[in-house]
Parts: C-alpha cells; sequence; structure tokens
C-alpha cells in the first residue's frame, strides 16, 4: 500500500513527531501519515469507520501501530477503551479518499457508474435514500448548504421530478440537465460533495473531533487538521479562534506549493490549520 497525502511532509513537521510518543491518525484511509509518523519513531493510534481501510492496514502487520473501526467523533471513548490518556499528537487529512473515489461500488464518484451509496463506514442510509425519499425542499437546502450549490432548489426540483434515481451517472446526467450544461468544471461536483458531507454528518462528526482534541491532547501536544472545502475549514478557523485550551501556531492556513497542486489538482483546495495545547490547559 502506498498512498502520500496532501501536504505530507509539512503535516508530519508540523506534528513534532518525538520517537516513542502517541499520535492519533483520525483518518487512516492509504495509510500515508500513518506510515510517516511510524517511520519517525512515534506510535500510532489510527481511526477509519471504512472496514477496507482498516483491513488494508492489517495487512502491513505494523508494530506500534493500533487500529480503531470507528469514526473520528468517538475519538475520547475509543482512547478511553484502549487504556491510552493524553496523546502527543491529532492528524486529520479530511474529506473523501482516493480508494473512496476509485472504486465505483461506493458511490462517491459522478464520473464512474455506481449504486447511490457514498457512505465511508457501513451503517446508516445511503445517498439512494436521501434522493429517492427527501422532499424537493429537504434536498435543495442540503445541496445549497453542504455544497454551497448556487442553483440548489432547480437541481433538486429535478431530482424530485426523475425519481427514481438508482446510480451515480444517472443522478450526474440529471444534475447537468438541470444546470443547463453551461458551467466550469463538472456541474455535479458541488451537489456529489453536498451528499456526501449530509450522508456522513462530516461537520458534526469534525465538531466532535475538535472537542475531543482539547482534552485528549497533552498540553504542549499539537493538533493538525487539512480540509479541502471552505466549510471545514470555516468551522476549523472558527473553533481554533474560540477555543481557551488550543493555540493556533500557524496564523494563516498552510497551502500546497505550486508544484505540489501541478502534480496533483486534488492538492489545490487544501488549507492545513495548525494548533497546540496551550501549556497551562490542564
Amino acid at each position: 500500500m502506498k498512498h502520500t497525502p496532501v501536504l505530507y511532509q509539512e503535516a508530519l513537521d508540523w506534528l513534532a513527531i518525538r520517537p516513542g510518543g502517541v499520535y492519533v491518525d483520525a483518518t487512516l484511509g492509504g495509510a500515508g501519515h500513518t506510515l510517516g509518523i511510524l517511520k519517525r519513531g512515534g506510535r500510532v493510534v489510527a481511526f477509519d469507520q471504512d472496514p477496507q481501510a482498516i483491513a488494508r492496514a492489517q495487512g502491513l502487520g505494523l508494530a506500534d501501530l493500533q487500529l480503531v473501526q470507528a469514526n473520528f467523533r468517538e475519538l475520547l471513548p475509543q482512547l478511553a477503551r484502549l487504556g491510552i490518556g493524553q496523546v502527543d499528537g491529532i492528524l486529520a487529512d479530511l474529506g473523501v479518499s482516493s480508494f473512496h473515489l476509485d472504486d465505483p461500488a461506493r458511490g462517491f464518484s459522478y464520473q464512474l457508474e455506481g449504486p447511490l451509496d457514498m457512505r465511508m463506514g457501513a451503517h446508516g442510509p445511503n445517498a439512494a435514500e436521501v434522493v429517492n425519499t427527501f422532499d424537493e425542499e429537504t434536498l435543495a437546502d442540503i445541496l445549497y448548504r453542504y455544497g454551497e450549490e448556487p442553483q440548489a432548489r432547480r437541481i433538486a426540483r429535478y431530482i424530485v421530478a426523475h425519481r427514481p434515481i438508482h446510480t451515480t451517472t444517472q443522478l450526474a446526467e440529471v444534475i447537468r440537465r438541470a444546470t443547463g450544461f453551461r458551467r466550469a468544471g463538472h456541474p455535479a461536483r458541488k451537489s456529489f460533495q453536498a451528499l456526501r458531507i449530509f450522508v456522513n454528518d462530516e461537520l458534526g462528526a469534525l465538531e466532535q473531533l475538535l472537542q475531543g482534541a482539547e482534552e485528549a491532547l497533552r498540553p504542549g501536544g499539537r493538533l493538525v487538521v487539512i480540509s479541502f472545502h471552505s466549510l471545514e475549514d470555516r468551522l476549523v478557523k472558527h473553533f481554533l479562534r474560540t477555543s481557551s485550551k488550543l493555540e493556533t501556531l500557524a496564523k494563516k492556513p498552510i497551502v500546497p506549493s505550486e508544484k505540489e497542486w501541478q502534480e496533483n489538482p486534488r492538492a489545490r483546495s487544501a488549507k492545513m490549520r495548525v494548533a497546540q495545547r496551550r501549556e497551562e490547559a490542564r
């Protein structure tokens, strides 16, 4: 398994890994960050709600790695279950991974034919249930709130008119028709983002992760969060600004170099924010 995440070196450097320290990789995914932390001598507790990600990492047979199949919103209870008090660092690389996008069966991609699923875990309602059972007003609110889609109401009206919709490409085509085919980039991108965020309650989970980090980090411990859209970044920025326990270390978000986003277009929207638990916060 080889996976190099966006802002890889920057994330590990800001995490300030010390040999023997305990670090949480809140988003195991392809294990890129986990392997980097282990290589620098840290011990890792890696979270992922996706059983496939856990299975891939188990196959590596790595020492100093504990795997937790759970959403990172369960940070505190899962650490308590493992008998772990405070940790030296927490890293979260948010959003959907290439493993999800590249697997048509997971239903994340508007370019690959697959079922309308979009669940990162194995439980809960999927995107097909949302698309085919929610009323027009609720659908429009989801598309506008979580995708910042300016044509949310028109798209929601088209979705309701063309139900049932069973596959990713069917939904993408309905959205193309709703937007009139005139748009830079793929017209379904924002709507698919919105459905994914809603189905997985990603913003609610992120809020709980940040709250948990305040308690889980030892004084001086680092929090590194990489986000890929403005909703996540605004949430992280506001939380760090108002936290009494976490101090922002980089006043502006850290962004990829031009070289990195030319090599990996997904990196273009990435922003990394870094904080440290205050020494007096006990």
